[in-house]
């Protein structure tokens, strides 16, 4: 006789909040984990971008060049370099261990929204509010983009580069997936702007968040709706939205101080993770395990599954 299978368990959330980072670098903007999920980097209102160790909660490394506040930045596959944008214009390549300017790429007539490498890292994609993305090449000595994407009618808000695959999302309310290998565009329309665009982690579907307050979960090849959640309140700002590293949940920040999951497949609300008073700027989701980055003013919120056991680093300055 077979023993039934055991019920699956219900995946965990990151709900216990495990340490909270004063940045000490204005407003946070940005919040993104590196390749690994190791460390963490924060953008700041005062112009910098910062490295940390997620464990600790400890500052590694401050990086300083932009001449305006940081909108968004990216880690290499291999740690060894960073890409960062901002309200001046430009797109910064820096070297992590010495914290240098490696190239500084100027060439978007407004500011920088979001920036991504490609897998190998030979690529920087930035999205500006000019209306274009940028291709720089991360090896060559020339200063022009490689090739410049102009069909968006509006700001582009977001980007996710995945293999040959270019996601973004505008204010003109399209979400443009670019076939690089085959040069061929899909557009979608959404009635309303797009603050943030991604992939699932299949590569089946795409997510995008935007301003009436809704996100939205498309089948990538058809455009197909799979799944519409709401309940949290995107009406004004720019609000990161993701999947968890499972695709298990869907997460989007909110401007009521929380981040809402909901179940990827009925589209109801898990979780309601209360984060404070004020807008939760941006969140990152941990790559592999159940952690979750959020940002809110000047600090950033490390989440986990399980409390850790230590009370020593509960908050970090």
């Amino acid at each position: 006789m077979a023993f039934p299978e055991p019920r699956p368990q219900a995946p965990q959330l990151p709900q216990h909040l495990l340490r909270t980072i004063d940045c000490q670098q204005g407003a946070v903007r940005a919040v993104r984990f590196n390749a690994d999920g190791n460390y963490l980097l924060s953008c700041g209102s005062d112009k910098s971008l910062k490295l940390w160790s997620v464990s600790r909660g400890t500052p590694l490394k401050t990086y300083s060049g932009h001449g305006y506040e940081v909108l968004d930045a990216d880690g290499s596959y291999d740690n060894s370099h960073l890409c960062s944008c901002s309200s001046d214009k430009t797109v910064i390549l820096w070297d992590v261990a010495t914290g240098q300017v490696t190239r500084k790429l100027r060439g978007h007539a407004g500011k920088v929204n979001c920036v991504q490498f490609n897998e190998e890292a030979t690529i920087i994609l930035s999205g500006s509010l000019d209306g274009t993305v940028r291709c720089w090449d991360t090896r060559s000595r020339r200063f022009e983009p490689i090739q410049v994407l102009d069909e968006a009618r509006d700001s582009v808000s977001s980007l996710k580069v995945a293999q040959h695959e270019l996601l973004t999302g505008s204010v003109d309310g399209r979400v443009r997936r670019y076939d690089l290998r085959m040069g061929q565009l899909h557009v979608d329309f959404i009635s309303s702007p797009i603050t943030c665009v991604c992939f699932s982690q299949d590569g089946q579907c795409t997510l995008s968040s935007s301003l009436d307050s809704t996100v939205r979960l498309l089948d990538k090849s058809t455009g197909e709706m799979l799944g519409e959640y709401s309940g949290h309140k995107m009406k004004g700002y720019k609000l990161d939205c993701c999947l968890s590293s499972k695709d298990t949940h869907v997460l989007s920040c909110s401007e009521d101080g929380h981040v809402y999951f909901w179940d990827l497949v009925e589209g109801s609300l898990s979780l309601k993770l209360p984060v404070g008073k004020a807008v939760v700027q941006s969140l990152s989701f941990h790559p592999t395990e159940t952690c979750l980055l959020t940002a809110m003013e000047g600090r950033v919120q490390v989440w986990g599954a399980e409390p850790e056991d230590t009370e020593e680093d509960a908050v970090a300055t």
